[in-house]
């Protein structure tokens, strides 16, 4: 079996037991000292199997339908110990996200992103989730987060922005520099 395959074999397992919420056959297929980032994360990362299932059971009981499918294709490192899984997650919020408490929406959320993994004896030891939090946050909540180009919210962001950044560059300031001014 070539590096390209074997990895492909290992991710297909593991969202198959992810599809199919078997969390026991899910974390046997990561090293024990697997590191998780994933931009989902409240408190980012989880690392070890004991944090990986923690973070799994949180993230299915708030969405008990959650459901990842792979856009093609997997680019695979060539030596197979790395590659990048595009998906595409689909899922209902209907249950509490705990850690912290958020309240269920009810909505219906369908978004991309993709995987950065690290293989490592034949089982994930890294997997980096990147996806934009913004565009989940917009449709769990139904509210727009990122005005409209040329929005009046658009400007007053900008306002916002600049009175905060001379604020900012008001406070970083050496003390030899304000001494100076």
């Amino acid at each position: 079996m070539s590096h390209g395959s074997e990895a492909s074999a290992i991710v297909d397992a593991v969202l198959t037991a992810w599809n199919a919420r078997d969390l026991d056959r899910f974390i046997t297929l990561l090293t024990e000292d697997v590191y998780w980032h994933d931009l989902g994360m409240v408190h980012p990362p989880a690392v070890g199997r004991q944090e990986v299932r923690r973070f799994s059971e949180s993230v299915l009981r708030a969405f008990p339908d959650f459901r990842i499918a792979v856009r093609h294709p997997i680019c695979v490192a060539v030596d197979g110990t790395r590659c990048v899984i595009p998906w595409t997650i689909t899922a209902t919020n209907t249950g509490a996200l705990e850690p912290p408490g958020m309240a269920p929406t009810g909505r219906r959320v369908n978004f991309s992103g993709f995987d950065y993994i690290e293989l490592r004896g034949g089982l994930l030891a890294r997997i980096e989730t990147r996806f934009d939090p913004a565009e989940v946050v917009e449709q769990l909540t139904g509210l727009r987060l990122r005005p409209r180009a040329g929005s009046w919210a658009e400007r007053c962001m900008v306002l916002a922005q600049r009175c905060l950044a001379a604020w900012v560059r008001r406070r970083t300031r050496a003390p030899s520099a304000l001494a100076a001014a």
